[in-house]
């Protein structure tokens, strides 16, 4: 029997094309959403300016978008499994909800109402990358998952190296509220493309929430979500203060941030596309060896932020690793555990409880007046423990 059931879905997922074109549409919506979050380190001045709040209350709207991956992602997930919601149709009443969400936080003028508007859309967010990633995993054979993330996730790179300085770039021309409604604009976009490109999941094939449930008692898979919020965390909690940590410590022009965030970017997608390409053949080294790097390189920017050399090689080892090392991430994950949007939703929040972390953290110090290589010992503390979650040999074994 065991036999019989490998062949006929070794059988079946040869006929699945390598990577469908479908895969670009997810990335599409990868990138919105990814740029929604992060743009608000480049237009913390602006921010700032609108809303007569500290740099370290800016830096939490990042934060709260998190916070409502964390908690809300997973509470959506499961309502959505037991109510037997078809992962198209889920998807697509997302990325509307997201799109009216953020035309609130486009539109208004009180700071509350932005922290909630960020909190929605962060929950919007956290269901829809797990349901992205489930229908990824269902479109493509099993040995090409680690490949067809990492183009999924090219559209989280291409936030950092286009739709962030892009978004600072038009900030700084027309306002931060444009950047903010042309992300509604990309997101209905998305929806509609959803809506007419994908096709709905065939019957009996999701998991059901039973299945998904019972892979959660896994403590694998907890030790690799573990890893993931510790390896990305460390990467935003630098990221989240990118422009003042590179225009007042490492004292680079102003003029010179879309740059600066652009070359970030680049790294980001040369980390994607090497980690992406190995990642089904050789995940756990390139987990160790991308965790080292960062822990170098979180550390050689803490003690030397103020030599604009060491600063700029700090960026370009941190882009290459960090977020880019989410293939082998998400691999491992999909290796451990059915590829269920429970199981990646799930993901998302954990990485969203480092990522929330890390700014939180490094403002907290700022607050108290540890200034803002902070954020830089924050980053290089969370690597470091990042990197020591995968010596127990029982926990990081796939």
């Amino acid at each position: 029997m065991t036999n019989i059931a490998v062949n006929t879905i070794t059988r079946s997922e040869a006929h699945k094309p390598a990577i469908p074109l479908v895969v670009y549409c997810l990335s599409l919506g990868v990138f919105a959403l990814t740029t929604s979050e992060l743009m608000i380190s480049g237009l913390l001045p602006s921010l700032q300016q609108a809303f007569g709040r500290s740099i370290a209350d800016i830096g939490n709207l990042i934060s709260l978008y998190a916070l409502g991956m964390v908690f809300g992602g997973p509470v959506v997930t499961l309502l959505f499994l037991a109510l037997r919601v078809e992962h198209k149709n889920g998807l697509l009443g997302l990325l509307i909800f997201y799109a009216i969400a953020q035309s609130v936080a486009a539109s208004t003028s009180s700071f509350e109402v932005m922290m909630i508007a960020r909190v929605l859309t962060g929950i919007a967010a956290a269901a829809g990358f797990g349901l992205m990633l489930a229908i990824t995993a269902r479109l493509v054979a099993a040995n090409m998952r680690g490949r067809a993330v990492s183009l999924v996730f090219a559209g989280l790179m291409l936030a950092t190296a286009l739709g962030v300085p892009l978004a600072t770039w038009i900030d700084s021309l027309f306002g931060w509220r444009v950047s903010f409604w042309l992300i509604v604009l990309v997101v209905l976009f998305c929806a509609l493309t959803v809506a007419l490109k994908i096709e709905k999941s065939p019957a009996g094939h999701s998991a059901t929430l039973q299945t998904e449930l019972q892979d959660m008692r896994n403590p694998a898979l907890w030790a690799a979500y573990a890893t993931s919020a510790l390896a990305i965390g460390s990467s935003f909690a630098f990221y989240s203060y990118f422009s003042p940590i590179m225009t007042d410590l490492a004292q680079f022009p102003v003029h010179l941030m879309p740059f600066l965030l652009a070359l970030y970017g680049i790294a980001n997608i040369a980390g994607n596309f090497l980690n992406g390409r190995f990642a089904d053949r050789y995940t756990m080294p390139l987990l160790i060896g991308g965790i080292a790097v960062m822990v170098v390189a979180m550390l050689i920017f803490a003690c030397f932020a103020e030599s604009k050399p060491a600063a700029l090689l700090s960026v370009v080892l941190i882009g290459l690793t960090g977020i880019a090392l989410n293939p082998p991430l998400v691999a491992r994950i999909m290796r451990i555990a059915h590829p269920g949007a429970l199981v990646n939703a799930m993901h998302a929040s954990v990485i969203n409880i480092g990522l929330s972390f890390g700014p939180w953290a490094g403002g907290l110090a700022l607050e108290n007046g540890s200034g803002l290589h902070a954020p830089l010992w924050v980053g290089f503390g969370m690597a470091l423990a990042a990197l020591l979650t995968l010596a127990p040999r029982s926990l990081r074994r796939l």
